[in-house]
């Protein structure tokens, strides 16, 4: 496992979402003290589960508060007394808004209500999540990318890459401009695999459960890079106290090629014969795809990626954190059991 030197009081938001709650875990199993946010008293719960599932113990060093990013309320106590903030909420729907706003008033507006209350209550540094959404997703010659490409908010990209770009361009504006002393590095994950540490699952693990249960029959010829949760969640607090971290952004992507569903179902029918014969992922025809983004603007992105093989460097955060990721197959089989532990497939 990666480490981390221990014991600061730390905030991470989003406590109870599936990448929140892994960097509480390792927050806590690096002996820090933390407090969670979540959005309303009712999720507290969830994170108390999400760390007993990890078999973490908090010693009487976690606690869990209400503090939502759309309003004020709350966060000035939430960052009160904290050496550092991990900013990990963030909407992330499986399905596109009916209003693009719904994503960005949200994402943007939040990270500045972090952000300034985490300056005001004179934190030290904030690390935020961001997305490989705002790095890759603009045309350019060639297919690498790294910590210096941005998507264009202003191109044609779906709302959350649009949300996930702004905020961040929003927080590096405001670290610039009304920071003072505070410092900010972003974390910028690829799709985010791994296992679930509570039966509400991540967009990304209802896609797996979905080929899983045999309802994922077909998709676009599309390539993505993967990462494990807990190897986001590690580079998130390595960022946090690393000295050379400060003003960076990571991307966090594993060291393999990028993949497309078909090449994870077929991981995943290897390691899991018993489950092979669900796992018949094939791949739409892109000229079918790109005939349905005619009629279906939710094609249009996928359409005019058909193809397309991004080649996303991770060396910064191996040389400047010491980082190191899981290969691919681990985090599949991980991804799988956790699934079949929390009762959560189909038959």
């Amino acid at each position: 496992m990666n480490t981390a030197p221990s014991g600061g009081a730390v905030l991470v938001t989003g406590g109870s979402g599936y990448l929140g709650a892994h960097v509480v875990v390792r927050l806590l199993q690096d002996g820090h003290h933390v407090r969670a946010t979540v959005r309303g008293p009712g999720r507290a719960a969830e994170v108390l589960e999400a760390v007993r599932n990890a078999g973490a113990d908090p010693g009487g060093r976690l606690e869990v508060v209400a503090a939502d990013l759309a309003c004020d309320d709350g966060w000035a106590e939430a960052v009160a007394g904290r050496d550092h903030v991990v900013h990990v909420a963030s909407p992330f729907p499986l399905e596109a808004p009916r209003h693009e706003d719904e994503l960005i008033v949200p994402a943007r507006d939040g990270a500045l209500r972090v952000l300034r209350a985490a300056r005001d209550a004179g934190v030290k540094r904030v690390v935020m999540t961001s997305s490989f959404a705002a790095v890759g997703y603009s045309p350019k010659p060639g297919a690498d990318y790294t910590e210096d490409d941005w998507t264009d908010p202003a191109a044609g990209i779906p709302a959350y890459h649009r949300s996930k770009t702004l905020a961040e361009r929003a927080a590096w504006d405001f670290a610039r401009t009304e920071g003072g002393g505070l410092e900010l590095t972003v974390i910028n994950p690829t799709g985010i695999f791994g296992p679930t540490l509570s039966p509400r699952l991540s967009t990304s693990t209802k896609l797996v459960k979905a080929m899983l249960d045999g309802h994922m029959r077909a998709v676009p010829r599309l390539y993505f890079g993967v990462v494990d949760v807990r190897d986001a969640a590690d580079a998130h607090v390595l960022a946090m106290t690393g000295s050379a971290a400060a003003g960076q952004r990571f991307l966090a992507v594993g060291d393999g090629p990028a993949v497309t569903f078909p090449q994870i179902a077929r991981i995943i029918a290897r390691r899991f014969p018993s489950l092979a014969a669900r796992m018949a992922v094939t791949e739409i025809p892109d000229d079918q795809v790109r005939e349905g983004a005619r009629i279906d603007p939710a094609l249009e992105e996928a359409a005019g990626r058909l193809g397309h093989v991004p080649v996303m460097h991770n060396d910064k955060a191996r040389d400047l954190l010491g980082w190191r990721p899981r290969d691919l197959e681990t985090t599949l089989v991980d991804t799988v059991e956790s699934l079949r532990r929390h009762g959560l497939l189909e038959g």
